[in-house]
This record gives structure tokens, C-alpha cells and sequence, in this order.
């Protein structure tokens, strides 16, 4: 127990990029722009599938959620990252440390478990489109989008409160933001258990969810190519590319992260690499969403015709 206490009181330096003069002001302006970017973009999109009914439909829905979702995500690691670029080497209490890391987790299992729920509302869609309907009604949909959150933040429990509960000889995490692998190597016991568990944990989370879609994808593409016409061919699978494109995106740097080849993941790789998921995808997103999606637009229009003809 009195260890614990020690760890609680500790405090952590984030190591961060080491940057200066031209380069650091360059950094700091990028990722800010970056993230004001993101956040816009991603309130954006909350904003329109409230305000038009046109886009009151499941798909719309589960896009808005992951946009909330991605809102918190972002901020959660890019206002350290914007700190230590700013500051250089930047302290952060143990109990901080370990609330950023438990929430970053939670909110990634939690987008883990919403890109499954995403894949399985276009299998519906396609794959069942006479029930479509019956199957994903809006109380369907808000039973699911709270079970991705509670399964989510109870998953990231086992790692995160692993993590917290060791003893702690060093200092300096070399990273930008408190994750688990960084924050581990600072132990003064061996950690190769721990390690293993959440490996294991994060692993199997993100290797059932992406079988899960990949699963659906299956079914997808057979009812897909059963479909008379090549231009109902591609309005079917023009539906599913910008999920397809996300989830690589997350599925990718995830794996690369956390189940990749130690060499992968050596500090200066794996900095960059956590670049791609936490401040590049979620500022992506939006854009993947939106840019080639006709209906967006088409609700954007309308959306922006009513507020003339309210102020005008």
C-alpha cells in the first residue's frame, strides 16, 4: 500500500519533441491548426446531422457519435503535445498522468467498439435493407452507442489500473502524453507480466472488433455483387468507403502500436506513429466524411438556406 501512496504522489516529466527555434514555432502553429481544425470539423459534423432531418438516419447517427467521441480523443494528448513543444520537457503529477492515460484508452476501446457497430449498421443496410429499419431503430441505436462507451472505459480499467498501482524509480516518460508503454518503463520491477496483460487486452479488443468487421465486409461485398447493375454496385459500396477508410487508418496505426515488433515501437517510431492516432486521424475523419458525400453537401445547402431566410 505504501508504495501506491509513493506513486500517487509522484511526479512525471514528458520528455516530449526536441524542437527549437524555427522548427518548434513551426510545430507549435501546425499542431494547433490541426486541432482548432479538428475540433471545428468534428463539431461541424454534430451540428449539421442534428440540424437536418435528411440526415436523421442510423449511419448519420453512429457519424455524429464518433465525431463526439473524437472531440474528447484529440483533446485528451494534443494540449500536452502543444505544452512540451511550447515548454520542452514538461512535469505532470502521477495522479494526472494516469487519468490522461486511463481516459485516451477509454476513449480509444470505446471508438474500437463504435467502428464495429458502424460496420454492422451498413451490413443491415445492405445486407437486410426490408428490415433495416425494425433492426436499428433510434432505441436500437442509442443501446448501442452506450454499450461501446461502457464496454469501452470498463476495458481500459485492467491496463490502466494495472500501470497505476506500480512502483516507480524514474522520472522522464519519453513520450508526449502518458501511455501505457512509456509510463511501464519507468517501473522499478520488472513489468515484462504486465506488459503481456495488456498487450493481451488491447490486442484481443482490437484484433475480435476488426474480425468482426472484416466479418461483415464479407457479407457486404457477396450481397453487394449479387446486385443487378454496376451503378447500384457503386452507390452500395460508395456507402461503406469512408468507414473502410477510417478503419484502416485506426486498425493500422493501433496494431502497429501495441502488437507490432519492439524495433516498431522504439521511442523516436513511436512518437511519430502516436502522431497518426491521436492528432491525424481524428482531423481526418471529418474530412473523409464530408469532402466526397453528396448528401452532406446537400444538407449543408440546406441547412445554410434556412439560416438566410431566418436573418434575411
Amino acid at each position: 500500500m505504501d508504495h501506491v501512496n509513493c506513486t500517487w504522489n509522484w511526479i512525471f516529466i514528458l520528455a516530449g519533441f526536441n524542437t527549437s527555434g524555427t522548427l518548434q514555432q513551426l510545430a507549435v502553429f501546425g499542431t494547433l491548426c490541426i486541432y482548432l481544425l479538428t475540433l471545428a470539423g468534428n463539431l461541424f459534423i454534430i451540428v449539421l446531422v442534428q440540424a437536418d432531418s435528411g440526415l436523421s438516419t442510423p449511419m448519420y447517427f453512429f457519424i455524429s457519435v464518433l465525431s463526439f467521441l473524437e472531440i474528447w480523443y484529440v483533446s485528451t494528448t494534443v494540449p500536452t503535445l502543444l505544452h512540451t513543444l511550447l515548454h520542452g520537457h514538461s512535469p505532470i503529477p502521477s495522479a494526472a498522468c494516469f487519468i490522461q492515460l486511463y481516459v485516451f484508452h477509454s476513449l480509444g476501446m470505446t471508438e474500437c467498439y463504435l467502428l464495429g457497430v458502424m460496420a454492422l449498421d451498413r451490413y443491415l443496410a445492405i445486407c437486410r435493407p426490408l428490415h433495416y429499419h425494425s433492426l436499428m431503430s433510434r432505441q436500437v441505436q442509442r443501446e448501442l452507442v452506450l454499450i461501446t462507451w461502457v464496454a469501452g472505459f470498463s476495458a481500459a480499467l485492467v491496463p490502466a489500473g494495472l500501470t497505476a498501482t506500480l512502483p516507480y524509480c524514474l522520472k522522464e516518460v519519453a513520450h508526449y502524453f502518458c501511455d501505457l508503454g512509456p509510463v511501464m518503463q519507468l517501473a522499478c520491477v520488472d513489468t515484462s507480466w504486465h506488459a503481456r496483460v495488456y498487450i493481451a487486452v488491447i490486442g484481443m479488443i482490437n484484433t475480435c472488433n476488426l474480425v468482426f468487421i472484416l466479418g461483415l465486409y464479407g457479407g457486404i461485398v457477396k450481397a453487394v455483387l449479387r446486385l443487378p447493375s454496376a451503378a447500384s454496385r457503386a452507390k452500395a459500396f460508395s456507402t461503406c468507403s469512408s468507414h473502410i477508410t477510417v478503419v484502416t487508418l485506426f486498425f493500422g496505426s493501433a496494431f502497429i502500436v501495441y502488437v507490432g515488433p519492439p524495433e516498431i515501437r522504439a521511442e523516436g517510431r513511436g512518437k511519430l506513429i502516436a502522431l497518426v492516432y491521436t492528432l491525424f486521424t481524428p482531423f481526418f475523419n471529418p474530412i473523409i466524411y464530408t469532402l466526397r458525400n453528396k448528401e452532406v453537401k446537400a444538407a449543408f445547402k440546406r441547412v445554410t438556406q434556412r439560416i438566410k431566410g431566418v436573418l434575411g
